[in-house]
């Protein structure tokens, strides 16, 4: 089994039962051969504690949060779910969530949380623009031009790809804040869904 055979959904599934990276938990997959168990054992090995198996676990717990721009032009719903009452009183758990509502307010291109909420329609009709446009490059670097400019298109209408705009958080991307946050208090951390309210729009 090669890396295109791994399904977008299974490498969601285990990134919520262990709080790894997406590109980590393709990795590990891929080199399993799609064997789930097998995949947390490998993200184990290599990142040790920082991996749980946090199985089925639902996350059943959370907050909403909501922040109001200055001026009251922008504002923002997000529910972020975790799995029990007590991660979703803490102060770090909170923070995330209110940090992540401000990310939104300022990125008014936002529409997806994660690239598998991406509709395959969507994607599909922004690769054929990219390939139109890479038509008279040479066809070894195509491929790799029309990923880039895919990638790049991606890191503006997906939550999780965004890096930070507060420059507290060194560049971070929303993933890897969530995967920290998934690490350090051992639970199955999800942005479940997010609303933006700007006034004409």
């Amino acid at each position: 089994m090669n890396a295109v055979e791994i399904a977008a959904k299974d490498v969601k599934a285990l990134r919520d039962r262990t709080g790894a990276g997406m590109m980590d938990c393709k990795k590990a997959l891929t080199e399993a051969q799609g064997d789930v168990e097998k995949a947390i054992e490998i993200l184990r090995v290599r990142q040790g504690k920082k991996i749980q198996d946090l199985g089925e676990r639902a996350a059943t717990e959370g907050t909403v949060q909501a922040y109001v721009h200055a001026g009251s032009k922008v504002g923002v719903l997000i529910e972020v779910d975790c799995n029990t009452d007590f991660v979703a009183k803490n102060d770090d758990f909170v923070s995330f969530a209110r940090e992540v509502a401000m990310q939104i307010a300022a990125s008014p291109t936002l529409q997806f949380v994660s690239r598998e909420d991406v509709p395959a329609e969507l994607r599909d009709a922004e690769s054929r623009i990219y390939e139109q446009e890479a038509a008279d490059k040479p066809e070894n670097v195509r491929e790799r031009i029309v990923s880039g400019k895919l990638d790049s298109w991606l890191e503006t209408i997906v939550l999780m790809e965004q890096a930070m705009h507060n420059p507290k958080f060194d560049g971070k991307t929303v993933q890897q804040l969530r995967d920290e946050l998934s690490a350090t208090t051992g639970e199955n951390v999800v942005i479940r869904r997010f609303s933006r309210f700007a006034i004409g729009q």
